[in-house]
């Protein structure tokens, strides 16, 4: 699955950990959505130690220093340690509470890379038939509480995101959990002994090759032990129940998991019921509702300290963010990418900085394939090949993307993107570049090939109010009602939840967001997968994404990437528009603040932010 951001999040993505970050869905936003980043690779020595690789920079050895630093996601209160509930996963809880948990054994580096933790501990792959992987925790790595973090928090993560093991009805999991992981396909966990439940090495086992294993274990940590605490029984008794499948005390572990980490506005969470896992950690008194909330460096935390002491997340409408940057209510803003923005940014002077880069998030044009013109039942192949001649993919990034990133161009791929090292491989092998002028007379003479009488009807829907996407189809209908279409904006602020799972559209305009996720387009794109919201099939392409999520072969993945692209533009599944334009400004002097293209947003190194001197 992939990821959707809600409006209100404007340019901040989804900020789950790695697992959540490759979950899939539509993105209501201007600058929300998918991505399939299928080309991304594992960085095992760790990757690139500096600044200006992708992975996060060494800053030696550094002490916290005292201080405030004021970001924001938006208006919306955080609600609970617990921010992996359906109820609670939101970008505004994960934004703090991946600050809080541990940070696991991967994280994704700046263009998606993945990269290891080794601060966190080590993997070895020891098996690829069975896939299998063994875990070494560090040492020291414990919970803020003096708890060490070990093998009964991972078999408790397991258990809690594995809906089909405990729970007679997938679709109403006794743990209310999100996962995005297909943990059907991953084994128990084990410990060197079946009682070792405070081991720090133990092995995970799929029961079929899986290529985004890097991301599932260690993303959903929570305190195993303060489950047992709550319920009434031990550590190694609440390990000894997931063994035995001891439904009873498992459902006791499930009513805590899902209720008892929520919080009420104002009501901090205590750290003898929410320790903390990672840098920073709740402050006593630090949650004033409806304003802000306040995280201070964890004093426990065993490896390279925060920072800076304090981070302070303010609950702030993203309408007011650049006003709050000027003047000085904020210290980082990552505002919607518009024309409008660098204008508005650049008039703050010399007291912000400002990054731009593209975004692992793209635009793309989607055509209903159940019913309607663009169906092979009416218009087909041809009225979708009009169509696509008729878009104006280039004018749209001139007049609307380049403002905001002057290195953007027109994306011609879908699972890679143009920053990418092996787009330009995939796509002079999947496209010969046909649609990227409009060609109005090619265009007519397939609108009269299709047999659909004109003017036909066009409704392209998004998730209103959207200026860009407003812009964007302004923009189409100048064109392609030269070539015999009538297009209209049914633009809507239900188009996720109504008009798009209902087919109450002709074409689809929003975006997909990601990070480094290998075989979630498996989701989009093969028949009756669920987030196929057009109907599209075709065999070759289900044929494909089959090898591809069943081997662990880099080589693998970019030989059916490219059988997948090519597909996808022979058939058109849908039009690729542009990478989203990233922006982020922050008050002058600030120190490693950097601009990323994953969907985790500019706080992914938040713990490595430091005020200006």
């Amino acid at each position: 699955m992939k990821i959707r951001r809600t409006a209100q999040a404007a340019a901040v993505l989804a900020a789950g950990s790695l697992v959540l970050a490759a979950c899939t869905s539509p993105s209501d936003d201007s600058d929300t959505g998918n991505t399939g980043d299928d080309t991304a690779t594992e960085d095992s020595t760790g990757g690139d130690t500096g600044a200006e690789g992708t992975a996060k920079a060494d800053l030696g050895d550094i002490q916290t220093v005292e201080g405030d630093i004021f970001y924001s996601t938006g208006q919306d209160e955080f609600t609970g340690y617990n921010s992996l509930t359906a109820d609670t996963y939101s970008t505004y809880n994960n934004v703090i509470m991946d600050r809080v948990r541990p940070e696991g054994f991967f994280y994704f580096g700046t263009d998606g890379t993945i990269h290891e933790n080794e601060e966190f501990g080590s993997v070895e792959v020891t098996s690829e038939e069975p896939l299998t992987i063994e875990y070494t925790v560090a040492d020291d790595a414990v919970w803020s509480d003096g708890n060490a973090i070990d093998y009964a928090d991972f078999l408790f993560e397991w258990v809690s995101q594995n809906p089909a093991w405990l729970s007679p009805d997938p679709a109403a999991p006794v743990f209310n959990h999100v996962s995005g992981v297909d943990y059907t396909q991953v084994n128990v966990p084990t410990g060197p002994q079946a009682d070792s439940f405070d081991a720090k090495t133990f092995t995970v086992e799929y029961a079929e090759q899986y290529p985004d294993w890097r991301l599932v274990t260690g993303s959903y940590l929570l305190p195993a032990h303060v489950v047992a605490e709550q319920i009434g029984i031990t550590e190694e008794e609440l390990v000894q129940a997931i063994i035995d499948q001891d439904v009873e005390t498992l459902t006791e572990a499930a009513t805590f998991w899902n209720e008892g980490w929520l919080s009420s506005p104002g009501e901090v969470p205590s750290p003898e019921v929410a320790p903390s896992g990672g840098r920073y950690q709740f402050m006593e008194g630090g949650w004033t509702p409806g304003q802000s909330i306040t995280l201070e460096a964890n004093p426990n935390y065993w490896g390279t300290p925060a920072a800076t002491d304090k981070i302070t997340f303010r609950f702030l409408d993203a309408s007011g963010h650049n006003q709050a940057l000027q003047n000085g209510d904020l210290n980082i803003i990552e505002p919607q990418a518009t024309v409008d923005t660098l204008p508005q940014l650049e008039g703050l002077g010399d007291a912000v900085e400002i990054q731009t880069g593209a975004e692992l998030t793209w635009e793309h044009l989607d055509f209903n394939f159940n019913n309607g013109v663009f169906s092979d039942a009416e218009g087909g192949q041809a009225l979708r090949e009009a169509f696509a001649y008729c878009v104006p993919r280039q004018q749209i990034v001139d007049t609307l993307i380049k403002p905001v990133d002057p290195e953007a161009v027109v994306m011609n791929a879908r699972e890679v993107f143009p920053f990418q090292d092996n787009y330009d491989e995939v796509v002079a092998e999947s496209y010969d570049g046909r649609y990227d002028e409009v060609n109005l007379e090619e265009a007519t003479r397939l609108v009269e090939e299709s047999g659909i009488e004109t003017p036909i009807d066009v409704r392209i829907g998004y998730s209103a109010p959207n200026p860009r996407r407003t812009s964007q189809v302004e923009l189409i209908k100048s064109s392609c009602d030269q070539a015999g279409f009538n297009i209209t904006d049914v633009g809507s602020a239900d188009f996720f939840s109504a008009a798009l799972p209902n087919g109450d559209y002709e074409v689809a305009l929003f975006a997909w967001a990601g990070s480094g996720q290998i075989a979630s387009g498996q989701n989009i794109y093969s028949s009756n997968a669920p987030q196929n919201y057009g109907g599209y099939t075709n065999e070759t392409v289900d044929q494909a994404w089959t090898t591809l999520a069943a081997s662990l072969d880099e080589s693998v993945h970019l030989e059916q990437t490219k059988i997948i692209e090519k597909e996808l533009w022979d058939t058109l599944y849908g039009i690729p528009v542009f990478a989203h334009p990233g922006v982020i400004a922050y008050t002058a002097g600030m120190e490693n603040v950097r601009h990323t293209a994953t969907q985790n947003g500019v706080a992914w190194n938040a713990e490595q932010w430091l005020l200006a001197e």
